[in-house]
């Protein structure tokens, strides 16, 4: 009977131990086996990112595509993304962002450019399809990884297309949207933007609740990157499956910026079994590079409304460019997204973490070492060097996104 108290509280210590994964075992590889290693691994393994804005970047370039901006044959210096690129990352199932700026939502016009995009991303699949192919599952994801083609799911940046509709859910559903981030830079008829400070809602509006069932209802996986933080708690609240945060990072090491996730929403995150994504971006990433390249962005733009520059003219080009020799913009690196991704394990485990680099929607604000979609091995090199498994990269790479992705079709295959 002596022992008994001695195992109650060793009882109690296992059931309030963190599920965390054994990765403290030393390496005995050499720095060079490592790295080579890392870049077996990046092949070996299916490798998904929850946030690459490529669909944007060729907007920009008027919904032009071409074999040569995609990275056919040989790679480009454009942007962060092409297949060659992707190819030489081991990237193999990088989610098209289709992003639509919370200008449509109060503008007008949110469902139709949004289906714009997806005929873009589309059009890229059905014009290369021996590089291409759009995909919907994760079963799909693994019969083109068979045979070397890079897939496209695709995920929508902002409710705002669904406008006042819940049948739009079903729409962009069928046209092949697999996540949905609630909203993005400002309130919209969905929930509140952790950027904007107006709180309209105070989190999810009426209808941003049976956007939340219908989405659940229908399979497509909640994003709660980009939401504010009392939107986040009734989503958890509401939500029957795991969801995602596609692109977004820790609060930990950026007290106060609420666009990044606090420890107890990464706790309730691995509660409902979901996964957050680590963007990438060096203001998500490192605080001392955000503060000071903030406050270098406000320099230049006191000096430009002070002298009444404009950076159109030579002038104005020749202002900018002795600007940025004398201001030269700070950045993070791989290391610093390995250590968000290493803060998540720690806390809530393996299980739970993924990548979500926000390739060509941070500008530039990458880190060094993980400037293009050609770097993944950089990451799980560092991720072997502090003893991570082979099975704790897997899960990284591709394994926690697809049992999220897989928990929503399930869950939406049983209700319908």
């Amino acid at each position: 009977m002596k022992y008994l108290p001695f195992l109650f509280l060793l009882f109690v210590g296992f059931a309030c131990t963190p599920k965390v994964s054994k990765i403290i075992k030393p390496t005995i590889l050499t720095d060079e086996q490592l790295r080579q290693k890392a870049d077996e691994l990046a092949h070996k393994f299916i490798i998904t990112d929850g946030h690459v804005d490529l669909p944007y970047r060729l907007k920009i370039q008027n919904f032009r595509f071409t074999k040569e901006l995609l990275g056919i044959p040989i790679e480009t210096d454009e942007g962060d993304f092409d297949y060659k690129r992707a190819k030489k990352g081991g990237l193999d199932a990088p989610f098209m962002s289709i992003y639509v700026p919370s200008s449509y939502h109060t503008d007008g016009g949110a469902k139709e450019y949004a289906d714009s995009l997806i005929d873009m991303v589309r059009g890229i699949a059905e014009e290369l399809p021996e590089y291409y192919s759009i995909v919907v599952s994760p079963q799909e994801v693994e019969a083109n990884f068979k045979k070397g083609i890079l897939s496209l799911p695709m995920g929508m940046e902002n409710g705002a297309p669904i406008e006042d509709d819940l049948d739009n859910v079903q729409h962009f559903y069928d046209r092949g949207i697999r996540y949905i981030t609630l909203t993005h830079s400002r309130d919209n008829q969905i929930c509140d933007s952790s950027y904007d400070t107006t709180r309209t809602h105070n989190g999810l509006s009426t209808f941003g609740e049976a956007v939340v069932k219908k989405m659940n209802r229908v399979g497509i996986m909640i994003d709660v990157s980009h939401i504010s933080d009392s939107t986040f708690y009734q989503v958890m609240e509401l939500s029957k499956v795991p969801v995602i945060a596609s692109h977004s990072s820790c609060r930990k090491f950026l007290p106060g910026f609420e666009r990044n996730m606090n420890d107890d929403m990464l706790k309730k995150l691995a509660e409902n079994d979901g996964v957050i994504q680590i963007n990438f971006g060096s203001t998500f990433i490192d605080m001392e590079v955000r503060e000071k390249n903030h406050a270098n962005w406000n320099k230049m733009d006191s000096l430009i409304r002070l002298n009444n520059i404009d950076l159109d003219t030579p002038e104005g080009k020749l202002f900018r460019e002795q600007f940025r020799k004398d201001n030269p913009t700070l950045y993070a690196d791989v290391e610093t997204v390995v250590k968000h991704i290493d803060h998540v394990v720690q806390l809530v485990g393996v299980e739970h973490v993924g990548f979500g680099s926000d390739f060509d929607g941070v500008g530039d604000s990458l880190p060094t070492g993980i400037k293009d979609v050609s770097q993944y091995p950089n990451i799980i090199y560092l991720l072997l060097k502090k003893g991570y498994s082979d099975e704790d990269i897997a899960k990284i790479c591709y394994k926690n996104v697809f049992r999220v992705w897989n928990a929503c079709a399930d869950f939406a295959s049983k209700v319908k």
